[in-house]
């Protein structure tokens, strides 16, 4: 179902069964895509845009008015990926770095209202993310994966404090802050090496 086609479907659901109280929208939805642009297909990516950027803009406007009237707060979930431009997966990494700039911006607009906006930016995470961005199982070591539930209670912890940003585990913290420093051209060359160890990785036997 389309945004516009569900936002009635929910908004009715909210007043039947929450009529009252404050909101949590979370927007969690998304999926990537591994190899050479436009693997594996254009229309691969161009979902990915829909899901990623445009579905989570329609959904936050249709439920702002609510959000406002109610109180409550927003966390988008972006990546990692998002503080550094990510060969072979430009498309997923463009569509973060939208996520956490517009979810940066859109905090400043409406925090004032009663609607602060969390962008959670997690590193690998142990999901089904990787199989649909056509990658083996184990792709990722564990010692880089970190679970769900300590990613959840990561955002929580810093919706309570008034974080409008927060990146998970201090790994992640330390990738994220070394490549901000760096000049974008270089942010990218060491991203593309570090992404093109996942092509012998591929479900299907690699590009």
């Amino acid at each position: 179902m389309a945004v516009a086609g569900a936002l009635p479907v929910i908004l009715a659901w909210l007043q039947r069964e929450v009529p009252a109280g404050k909101v949590l929208l979370i927007n969690n939805s998304g999926f990537g895509g591994y190899g050479y642009f436009p693997a594996p297909s254009a229309t691969h990516q161009a979902g990915m845009i829909d899901l990623n950027v445009r579905a989570v803009v329609e959904l936050t406007a249709g439920l702002l008015p609510v959000l406002k009237q109610r109180g409550g707060a927003i966390i988008n979930v972006a990546s990692t990926a998002a503080f550094q431009p990510t060969a072979y997966m430009s498309v997923y990494g463009a569509t973060k770095a939208f996520v956490l700039h517009w979810s940066l911006a859109l905090d400043q607009e409406i925090r004032r209202e009663g609607v602060p906006v969390l962008a959670l930016c997690p590193g690998p995470t142990a999901t089904e993310f990787f199989r649909r961005a056509g990658l083996q199982p184990g792709s990722v070591a564990d010692a880089l994966s970190m679970d769900s539930e300590t990613v959840v209670m990561t955002a929580l912890a810093a919706l309570t404090k008034g974080r409008a940003v927060v990146v998970t585990g201090w790994k992640n913290k330390l990738g994220a802050a070394l490549v901000t420093k760096l000049p974008k051209t270089w942010a990218a060359w060491l991203a593309a090496r570090v992404l093109a160890r996942f092509r012998l990785k591929q479900a299907g036997g690699g590009a």
